[in-house]
């Protein structure tokens, strides 16, 4: 399995497909292939969290980058589903699908289409469903 990044060298930006043989990666930049060596390395393991600790995620929608809000998917009052896109943001020359972090009740909007935005400041706050535990 290969996974594609950006990587900015000396100033100049590539795309780079990378994919892991073993302990050694296999990058391949503008049609040639390198082999890169991390002496010491192996596959890296993620930690296991314990089956009864679940992060909690926030109900508040914000965008870690500034930019400009293009349309608004859901407005006060709507059910949405964890995944649903919710609004549409335009940053760096790009589109953007802002999705709904749980599944809740759209308790409040705090933006406009139209509307510039900065970083990191809430934009739709969700109600989470009640939980039946």
């Amino acid at each position: 399995m290969s996974d594609k990044r950006k990587v900015i060298v000396d100033g100049t930006e590539f795309e780079v497909e990378l994919e892991m043989d073993g302990t050694t990666w296999n990058a391949t930049v503008e049609g040639r292939t390198f082999k890169i060596e991390v002496p010491d390395s192996g596959p890296v393991m993620k930690k296991k969290r314990s089956p009864g600790a679940k992060k909690k995620k926030s109900g508040t929608v914000s965008a870690n980058i500034p930019g400009k809000i293009v349309t608004i998917e859901v407005s006060e009052g709507d059910v949405v589903e964890e995944g649903q896109v919710i609004l549409i943001l335009e940053a760096m020359k790009m589109q953007n699908e802002i999705q709904a972090p749980i599944s809740g009740t759209v308790n409040s909007v705090h933006c406009e289409e139209g509307q510039s935005i900065e970083a990191n400041v809430p934009l739709v706050v969700i109600e989470p469903e009640p939980s039946e535990d």
